[in-house]
Order: C-alpha cells, then structure tokens, then sequence
C-alpha cells in the first residue's frame, strides 16, 4: 500500500505562515488599535480624520494594521487592503463620528469584509 501524507506539505505551508509572521513581528511597521466595540457591533472602526485633519488610516506610514479586540481576537491586515476597504465602505455607509468628544470621523468595516478580502 503507498500511503502518501500530506504532512510535509502542511509543514512547509506552517513554516511559511510562521515567517511572515515573524517578519511581521521583527521588521515591518504596524500600527495596533484596540476595538472595544467590535464584538458587540460586529464591525472593525477605521479612523481618517480627527477635529477636521486627517489621520488614522489617511496618514498612516504602517505596513499592517493590528486590531486587537479585547478577549475575543486580534485581526492582522495589510494597509493597502484596509484603505481599499475604507474607500468601499465610505461610499457604502458613510462615516460615523467617534473618538474623543465624537470628534473623529470613522468608516464602520464588517468583519466578513475583512476576512475575505
């Protein structure tokens, strides 16, 4: 009987996923931004301006974005996904208004938009 597994080929796929993570970790830069309200709403909230001048995702200089929602996951996306995503749901939704004193401007992301790309 030739029994072939697959294992070597799981390996080498989990050593590729540990490198770019690793490379990640090490090298790249990441901006982190914790979510308190993602699991609740089922949305990711991607900032852009605050009192009147961009910021968040409009001037970030980071190759990844982290959100960590508390005792649920952390998410990792590339930023030039996540500003493709921004865009769509700005011209879906809209933004919403956040932050401090509600004076940042927000674009509300769903998860699955997220996930899958």
């Amino acid at each position: 009987m030739n029994y072939k597994s697959d294992f070597d080929l799981d390996l080498s796929t989990g050593e590729q996923g540990e490198q770019t993570v690793k490379q990640l970790l090490l090298c790249e830069k990441v901006e982190v931004k914790t979510d308190f309200m993602a699991h609740s709403t089922g949305n990711i909230a991607v900032e852009y301006e605050s009192r009147g001048k961009p910021s968040g995702i409009a001037v970030t200089k980071a190759d990844h974005w982290v959100f960590h929602i508390p005792s649920r996951c952390t998410i990792i996306v590339e930023t030039n996904q996540l500003k493709e995503l921004t865009r769509k749901y700005y011209r879906v939704n809209g933004y919403t208004l956040g932050g401090d004193k509600m004076t940042s401007k927000l674009v509300l992301i769903p998860f699955n938009a997220i996930l899958n790309g």
